[in-house]
């Protein structure tokens, strides 16, 4: 088995540095290569997850404390989202929409996937940062992702968390009306590290857990096997017509979807739980 590691980003002395998380412990990665200054440095190189195979024993020279506050994994990247992946998600899709929803069933069985702009890096949260609601929008609901990080070159370097944050009233009036439901500010949170693609992806068990005022108010698991789509074939129609210089993270879909008498309210929490990466934990402002 391929030992784990995971990257994340910190600041220290003013300037934003690169992490790696080993057996339990953190490394400065940036004090151990340079060329490493932040996400879109790593994510330009021609083979990132060699670079950092290659300087891991190096980086441990440089030991962080394990309690560093970690900042968003990003730092110009756009984040891309896809959308209709699970069965799961084509039903509720279909249930919210007030045109009747038969596009989603189409969308759903297609050969080209959806895919749309989720978020500027300035937009992302991280964990224990505050995710939003919309005030217009009287139904809304986190939706737990698998993430994709990709270098410029299309390749799959690493995977962390996503919670895509979803006004499903707005979408449901009108799927035209989808950026205004998914693109604002705190709509989108990643993180809290990239585990590193060391060998060939598993499925992998996503769990959500809603609390409010300390009790659990939704729960719900999924895994990754559900996909209707690979992971190859969304990274493929995002790269076709579209460059990416500093890399790109792209949330993969959601199979997990609160019953249509849930929304959210300010002071909810919610956390996301990923195998083998971690949890991501947001309360909604």
């Amino acid at each position: 088995m391929a030992l784990k590691m995971n990257i994340f980003r910190f600041r220290q002395n003013n300037q934003f540095c690169l992490g790696l998380e080993l057996s339990g412990h953190n490394y400065n990665l940036t004090a151990a290569v340079p060329d490493l200054s932040d996400i879109s440095a790593w994510l330009a190189m021609p083979d990132p997850v060699k670079t950092v195979l290659d300087n891991a024993d190096k980086a441990c020279r440089f030991p962080v404390d394990n309690n560093v506050t970690r900042c968003a994994p990003l730092d110009t990247q756009e984040v891309w989202a896809s959308g209709v992946t699970y069965f799961r998600s084509k039903v509720a899709r279909v249930g919210e929409s007030e045109k009747g929803g038969d596009f989603y069933d189409d969308v759903y069985e297609a050969e080209r996937p959806e895919i749309f702009f989720k978020s500027t890096a300035a937009r992302v949260r991280t964990s224990g940062e505050p995710v939003r609601i919309r005030s217009d929008s009287p139904w809304n609901v986190p939706e737990p992702e698998l993430v994709l990080v990709l270098s410029s070159r299309g390749q799959i370097v690493g995977y962390t968390i996503g919670n895509d944050m979803s006004s499903r009233s707005i979408e449901g009036e009108n799927p035209l009306y989808l950026p205004q439901a998914k693109v604002y500010d705190g709509s989108c949170a990643l993180g809290p590290v990239i585990t590193l693609k060391t060998g060939e992806e598993a499925p992998r068990k996503i769990e959500m857990t809603i609390t409010r005022g300390g009790t659990a108010v939704f729960a719900g698991e999924t895994s990754t096997s559900q996909m209707r789509r690979t992971d190859g074939e969304l990274v493929d129609f995002l790269f076709r017509e579209t460059t990416f210089p500093d890399g790109v993270f792209l949330l993969t879909g959601t199979g997990i979807v609160p019953p249509h008498d849930f929304t959210l309210r300010s002071g909810d929490m919610i956390r996301i739980t990923i195998e083998g990466i971690g949890t991501l934990e947001n309360f909604v402002a």
